[in-house]
Formats: C-alpha cells, structure tokens, sequence
C-alpha cells in the first residue's frame, strides 16, 4: 500500500499534476470552514459535500446559502471551480494524448503477460499477425512487435509496439521474462549469411532471458540450421527450404499448394493444428482414435506427436497406442473445443 501511494505521488508530481490538486484540496477546506460560519445551519460536514459539489458546478440544490456573504462565496467558488477543472482536464488529456503517442511510437515497455513477441517487422510478420488473430486460441493474445520502424504498423488494440533494434533491452522492455511464445524473423535488408547470424545470436540472447519462452526462428540457409539448434531453438524454419519443397511437389501433383496454403491458414477452409488425446481415448490404438475422431466430431487424425515439441509420427501403425502425453496432429473445419497447441 505504501509503495502504491508512493508511485501515485511520484505519478502526480511528473504529471504537473500534484500542485492543482493541492490547490483544489485548499479551497474546499478553506470554503467549507467559511460556509459554514456564514450559515448557521451548515455544518461542516455538509459544508465539504457542499463545497465539492459547488466547486465541480453540479450544483444538487440540496444546500444552499441564504445570507450575502455565503451568496457571493457560492460565486467565488463556482468561479474558481470553472477554471481549475478546465486546468485539470486539460491536464489530464495532454497525459493520455502524451502516453497514447509514446504507445504508437514504441516508447512504453509492456506489462502483459502469456503474450507473444515478434521480432522484425516486414510482409511475413504482417501475414503471422493476420494468421494469429484469425486463430479463436489467439485471437486476444497480447502480442508484443520489437522493430526498427518509426512507429506501430497496423491498427490492432491488443499489439503493443516496442522501437529498436532486437536485443536484450528491447526484449527486456517486452517483459520475455513473462512471455509465451517468441518469433524471431530475419531482417530482410541484411545479406542472407549476416541475416542468420543475427537470428542466431537472437536465439542465444532470448534462452539465456527465458528458457522456458517457446522460441520459433526463421532461418534462410539451411546450413545455419545446427548454429540454432545448439542455441536451443524450439522451432527452426527453413523458408528457403519450405518454399522449394512445396514448388517440387506442385510441379509433380498440381494443386497440392493450394492445398497446404489452406490447411496452414486459419483464415479459411480447414486448419490444421494440434490437440490433446481426450481423456476417454487414452490407452487406445491409433485406428479406434482415428475412426471415433471422424465419426463423433468429424476431425480427421493424420499422425501423433511425442507430447509438446517432441518427435513426429506420421500415419502411425493401427495397433499404435495412444499416450496420455501425446498430441494428435489433426484436420478439421472448427476448431475441437479443448486445449491444444498450434502446429
């Protein structure tokens, strides 16, 4: 409590705010101790409610002076309320307009909490910000931009924007300590070899803030791939190598990237994503999980994973059973309603 009431201080006093409350604060007293000697029937309990309430011009009628001095203090005051609350609303819309500007110009460290940081901003980062509020799981995540850019790119009350170079006290003022999830992506004006390094030494700096941050990391050549992983990356992405891969099978199965764009967006058609065994299916073979998912919630289960971040089991044995710890890898138009995790 008492560091509350010291930050409140400290607050008002920044603010420029302190001395007209004080100010406010004199004259009700000063006019309620004069209320009430000029009016015999007030109080001076009452003459504070009515001093409050005559100084802010509401003017209730409740209490209302009858005698010539009380009249022209009623004036004085009602006066001196006009000016000092314009004073203090004035005031206070100069510090939110001021705090509003510096939120847009990336000059307030963020607060939240289970948020997700993106570092670099550019046409890919502007795609996974679409991406995540499509998705029902974040679609009021706090997400938090870390760039070198003049100030927040996009209209969207739920992205807080932190201005600089991506570093430790950049990553600091996004409060990693308490974040989720992290994305770090490559600066699209350095060379393809500088490009990766820094995303490197990105990943290094981030594990050695917060461990426990999930960290997924956007690499250009894939030779750079074993430097993140002894940065203890959870998630490396390859883009140069995706990109070919998806080329390689269009040209010999036409269609099929229309395909995968659609099962990776959350924006339209079907999604796929990652979900926990439900309790009731756990200790079953992969062919019994397969047929209830599709008949019961018409959710198609391609594969398992070896719980969170863990090995990848495509089209697994029949007989395969089921761990309570595992994660079905599954295809479906809505979302099942339960905890999951996206791929």
């Amino acid at each position: 409590m008492k560091n509350r009431l010291k930050r409140l201080y400290l607050f008002l006093q920044r603010e420029k705010l302190l001395y007209l409350f004080v100010v406010i604060l004199v004259i009700i007293l000063i006019s309620s101790v004069l209320i009430a000697w000029f009016e015999p029937e007030v109080s001076f309990t009452s003459g504070v409610w009515w001093s409050i309430v005559t100084l802010t011009t509401v003017g209730y009628g409740d209490i209302s002076p009858a005698t010539p001095a009380g009249r022209v203090l009623a004036v004085l005051v009602m006066l001196f309320g006009i000016g000092l609350l314009g004073m203090l609303s004035a005031g206070l819309a100069t510090m939110l307009i001021s705090r509003k500007m510096k939120e847009n110009k990336g000059m307030c460290p963020s607060k939240v909490k289970d948020h997700i940081i993106i570092c670099e901003w550019n046409h890919r980062a502007k795609a996974i910000l679409k991406e995540l509020r499509a998705d029902t799981q974040t679609q009021e995540t706090p997400i938090v931009l870390v760039a070198d850019i003049e100030e927040i790119p996009v209209d969207d009350p739920d992205l807080l924007f932190i201005r600089g170079v991506v570093c430790e006290e950049t990553l600091e003022k996004a409060n990693l300590k308490k974040a989720r999830t992290i994305i770090v992506l490559g600066d699209d004006e350095a060379e393809s070899t500088a490009r990766d390094a820094k995303v490197v030494l990105t990943t290094l700096t981030i594990e050695s803030m917060n461990p426990d941050v999930y960290s997924v990391v956007e690499l250009v050549d894939k030779r750079h791939e074993p430097h993140c992983i002894r940065a203890n990356a959870d998630e490396i992405i390859i883009g140069s190598e995706l990109s070919s891969h998806l080329i390689a099978s269009a040209a010999s199965d036409h269609g099929i990237s229309r395909i995968v764009t659609e099962l990776l967006s959350n924006r339209y058609g079907n999604e796929l994503y990652s979900m926990p065994v439900p309790a009731e299916m756990v200790e079953q073979n992969f062919l019994d999980i397969f047929v209830r998912m599709k008949e019961e919630q018409n959710v198609t289960v391609f594969g398992i994973q070896k719980a969170r971040g863990g090995a990848f089991l495509p089209n697994p044995d029949p007989d395969y059973l089921v761990a309570a710890t595992d994660l079905l890898l599954v295809i479906s138009k809505d979302r099942v309603k339960t905890n999951h995790h996206c791929l």
